[in-house]
């Protein structure tokens, strides 16, 4: 039962008992009975002013109630003159203008958290109290290579992206760093915030792609530089030496020292051959930039692929080729994207053990070139480290070809993967811009 129900009913009973008692007590007389019933009659009139008086703060309170349940906090009420309801208005229009005060600045918080989340260099993931994907910024999406109806309100375990299949072994508060393709580097941390109560959780992706590279290539460098200097500075004299002394026919005159001199000549040759080893390594370091002229990609398809045909031959590898009609154009340094393709092809062609097929395929609308082989394939342990400095699965490579590849190609602005797509399907993938 409401409060002014009881207050009404107690009213009611009260002034109707109070007119029964009159009449029992002033029934003799008249003028008493009159007086009696002019008093209940005022008391009723009073007990309704009180009513009255006393409901209307409470009518008021409640249209306040609805007023914040609604989240309307602009509902404010005017004085009444009446000392004890212009306190309690005064008291809820204060609470109103903080109510109003601490919304706008949640809001504006907010909103900067969210431009703040949206234009981040960094990757966000937020999640939800179960682990769903409820929020994820454009830097992330673009890491990740998907649409964000591909991953919002999907469970993170439920993901097949690499990077998500590392974020699934982390803890709140921990730090890794991956290298899922053995390309890109990222730096995974795994936190958590309170929110209602409640712990959720947040993924931040940072791309050391970059810094990576650039220190990678820095401390190389300096390696290679050294190596090529001290070879340098022993090599070339004692060639000379040797080459002085094969010309020096008074030395041989009279002797039988032809295993000597053959001898001296293969000393000079594997000099020359490590001469040759350390220039290749020094190309690396010197690469130039990349002077870009439009170059028609299939006639650089066809010009490689005839270059590289003997030795596909020899292991008899058929070229395949699905080519777009007409020209395919990118803006490129000719030179230095015929040796990324050399390189790529001839990879390719030390794959295959025996037999098989090497593929080209571009297609214009994706602006990218495929170049796939039927070859052995790259396992996970591989594929972490196949374009790292001096790292080869071959056993006599230098590990230098793929460097290389990778160096232009991020010269140039090109996205590039390698990767294993099925048995005996390895897809090199260049994506041109």
């Amino acid at each position: 039962m409401k409060l002014r129900t009881k207050y009404i009913l107690f009213v009611v009973i009260l002034h109707l008992v109070a007119l029964v008692l009159s009449y029992f007590i002033f029934n003799n007389n008249k003028i008493y009975f009159i007086v009696s019933e002019v008093f209940i009659l005022i008391s009723a009139v009073i007990a309704w002013q009180l009513y009255s008086q006393l409901i209307q703060p409470l009518k008021m309170l409640m249209q306040g109630v609805e007023a914040i349940k609604d989240r309307d906090f602009n509902v404010k009420f005017l004085s009444t003159g009446k000392h004890e309801m212009d306190q309690l208005i005064e008291v809820y229009n204060q609470m109103m203008d903080e109510l109003r005060t601490e919304r706008t600045r949640q809001e504006q918080q907010h909103f900067f958290l969210e431009k703040l989340i949206f234009t981040s260099p960094t990757g966000i993931v937020i999640l939800d109290y179960d682990d769903n994907v409820q929020q994820i910024n454009p830097k992330a999406l673009q890491i990740l290579s998907v649409k964000a109806e591909d991953v919002l309100n999907h469970p993170v375990d439920n993901l097949q992206h690499p990077l998500f299949r590392q974020i699934k072994l982390l803890h709140s508060g921990e730090t890794v760093v991956v290298k899922p393709d053995g390309i890109n580097t990222y730096k995974l941390q795994k936190s958590h915030f309170i929110d209602r109560g409640f712990s959720r959780h947040f993924i931040m992706i940072e791309d050391l792609t970059i810094e990576i590279l650039a220190a990678e290539k820095n401390v190389y460098g300096k390696v290679i530089r050294m190596m090529a200097h001290e070879v340098n500075n022993t090599v070339g004299p004692v060639n000379s030496i040797m080459q002085s002394a094969l010309k020096t026919d008074r030395l041989w005159e009279g002797h039988q020292l032809n295993t000597l001199k053959d001898a001296l000549q293969v000393a000079m040759d594997r000099n020359q051959n490590l001469n040759l080893f350390m220039r290749n390594f020094a190309e690396l370091v010197k690469l130039p930039s990349a002077s870009k002229r439009p170059v028609n990609l299939h006639q650089l398809i066809n010009a490689v692929s005839k270059l590289m045909e003997i030795k596909a031959k020899e292991k008899e590898v058929e070229f395949i080729f699905e080519l777009t009609e007409g020209p395919f154009n990118i803006l490129a340094d000719e030179q230095q994207m015929e040796q990324v393709l050399i390189n790529i092809v001839k990879n390719a062609i030390e794959a295959i053990d025996l037999k098989g097929i090497i593929r080209f395929t571009t297609t214009p609308d994706k602006k990218n070139l495929i170049i796939s082989d039927t070859g052995s394939g790259i396992n996970e342990e591989q594929a972490a480290s196949l374009f790292s400095p001096f790292f080869s699965t071959k056993k006599d490579g230098q590990g230098i070809g793929l460097t290389l590849v990778r160096d232009i190609l991020i010269n140039h602005g090109f996205e590039f993967s390698l990767k294993t797509v099925a048995d005996h399907q390895t897809e090199f993938t260049i994506f041109f811009n």
